[in-house]
């Protein structure tokens, strides 16, 4: 397992998302934190670094959203309201898996028992209202946020 960290100043998150970029080695990466750590700012960023021209916003009630990028697809998943695994069965979260698609998924450990093993997590801790923290984990299997931070 290999653990980068990085503190950053939100100003300054076009240029954390092209490193993180740089790490991932899976198209499938949870984002982990608090509500209000920033996981849609970063995957707005995200976007914006694999130029793509749409706008992230939170899935919250539609579940999952849909962006473009050049020669692919990012579907951004916000299992905040999912109560159960069925729940993503219904809405066929296995053919989301089996796409070859860009996944980004926040609140993950709702599904954790669905998650692929060589998904990546993003772990963000909000040190200020301007500053965040993000612990990002490679090659491994799944974390949690509760996990993932118990990792250093």
């Amino acid at each position: 397992m290999k653990i980068i960290e990085f503190t950053y100043h939100l100003n300054d998150i076009d240029t954390i998302a092209n490193r993180i970029l740089i790490h991932l080695d899976t198209k499938t990466v949870l984002f982990n934190g608090e509500m209000g750590a920033g996981k849609t700012t970063l995957i707005n960023a995200l976007l914006k670094a694999m130029k793509s021209n749409d706008v992230a916003t939170s899935p919250t009630f539609s579940i999952v959203n849909e962006y473009n990028i050049p020669n692919d697809k990012i579907y951004h998943f916000d299992f905040y309201r999912i109560e159960s695994i069925e729940e993503a069965y219904n809405f066929g979260i296995e053919d989301y898996f089996n796409s070859n698609h860009w996944l980004f998924m926040e609140w993950s450990e709702r599904i954790e028992e669905l998650i692929p093993t060589e998904a990546q997590t993003v772990a963000i801790t909000k040190v200020d209202s301007d500053t965040r923290s993000i612990k990002l984990t490679i090659n491994t299997n799944h974390l949690t946020q509760k996990s993932a931070m118990k990792t250093v």
